[in-house]
């Protein structure tokens, strides 16, 4: 009999926040497919023969052990079915649905926004009143900044953060290329992806610098993913254009760079640019930024430490209290050392423990810290927050001149 498809491994699993529905919620992180799967709670232990050396033999034979019932046909047939049908498996539907995402990105003239409607509205005035909302009425703007970090966790639950650093931002800024350093939550390790695409948001298309991103990919190209599809799915550069835009009107200019983690690094010692791809992205990173001196307004779309249960540890997790205290004082640590300008200090610190606070922030940080030597920054707002009732995800907005 032959083996049953793999189950992909860059799916996202989570607890089920479907009180009605408990189980293990499982969709697309990279939205290759809509589909979102529930699996009960008495079936999730059968997912490990989804592993591309079980057979559909292997999974009926433990069905029937589990039950104790030989008419185990119809569940075989709906587990298999929906995991087949969502595009959860590694099998010819699935690289279908794959092929048919990466031509439709690759084709388009624009990144088009993909969290309009769930991140935030998609519908202009209705985004225009909820962005009065979150940034609040602007008060004492700053002058002289050379950089700004904001969350990337939704704006619903950080917007405070989010206000403490855009509030800041003044006419002064408008013209600047701001360049966007964000998570690459799913981009591979020790590489950066770029894209000339336009930033499309309800706002309208916030221009790419394409020159800036030919230079990057000439210079740097070993490290550089171009027209990474990453972009098309990413939330951490999105939400900042959005913000961008409603201070500074659509047609603002970026140089989007999705930061991959420095996983190496952190699992095996050394520093992020012991990797020779990532020293010349690095280094050009730095000469652009040194030779465009103000001309740049840098933006990190990061958030800190990820603790509890939706990130596969074994507590619930509440904010600002219990284990998280202990968290708030760490994450102030590395905040501290971001804040002088310390990149060292600041990924010493991310290396312990190989990183047991899960930032997933930390290599945007430290790519802004060694592309900007010379820059200090000052702590505006620390939040925890509860992005569900067992997990909790920390976030800052933080100013660099």
């Amino acid at each position: 009999m032959p083996t049953l498809a793999p189950l992909r491994r860059d799916l996202d699993f989570m607890p089920s926040p479907v009180e009605e529905q408990p189980g293990l919620l499982i969709r697309d992180s990279f939205q290759f497919s809509d589909s979102v799967l529930i699996i009960p709670p008495q079936l999730v232990p059968f997912l490990e023969f989804f592993d591309g050396q079980s057979t559909g033999l292997d999974l009926r034979e433990a069905l029937v052990r589990a039950t104790g019932d030989f008419r185990v046909g119809e569940i075989e047939d709906q587990l298999v079915g929906a995991l087949t049908n969502a595009g959860f498996l590694e099998d010819e539907i699935f690289a279908r649905m794959r092929e048919e995402k990466l031509k439709e990105f690759g084709a388009s003239d624009v990144r088009l926004p993909a969290h309009a409607g769930s991140g935030y509205p998609e519908e202009v005035g209705e985004l225009a009143q909820v962005m009065g909302h979150w940034l609040g009425e602007f008060g004492e703007t700053a002058s002289g900044l050379r950089g700004i970090a904001a969350p990337h966790v939704s704006p619903m639950g950080g917007y405070e953060s989010y206000r403490s650093a855009y509030g800041l931002l003044g006419d002064e800024y408008k013209e600047k290329t701001f360049v966007v350093l964000g998570t690459s939550h799913y981009g591979q390790p020790e590489k950066f992806g770029l894209t000339r695409k336009s930033y499309v948001t309800p706002w309208g298309a916030a221009r790419t610098d394409e020159g800036l991103v030919r230079e990057l990919t000439s210079k740097a190209g070993m490290a550089v993913e171009t027209e990474d599809y990453c972009h098309a799915v990413e939330h951490s550069i999105e939400f900042q254009v959005v913000y961008l835009q409603s201070i500074f009107g659509p047609d603002v200019k970026i140089l989007p760079i999705l930061c991959g983690p420095y996983a190496h690094s952190i699992y095996e010692g050394g520093m992020p640019e012991d990797n020779e791809g990532v020293r010349r992205f690095l280094g050009t990173l730095g000469e652009i930024g040194e030779r465009e001196g103000d001309k740049l307004m840098w933006v990190l779309g990061i958030d800190m430490a990820h603790r509890g249960r939706r990130y596969q540890e074994e507590f619930d997790a509440v904010a600002d209290e219990g284990l998280m205290r202990t968290v708030g004082v760490r994450d102030k640590q590395r905040i501290d050392r971001a804040a002088a300008g310390d990149a060292q200090g600041f990924w010493d610190l991310v290396r312990e423990n190989h990183d047991d606070l899960n930032w997933c922030g930390s290599s945007p940080m430290y790519t802004f810290l060694r592309a900007m030597p010379g820059v200090r920054g000052k702590l505006e707002r620390y939040e925890q927050w509860n992005i569900d009732p067992a997990s909790v995800v920390s976030f800052a907005g933080m100013t660099f001149r």
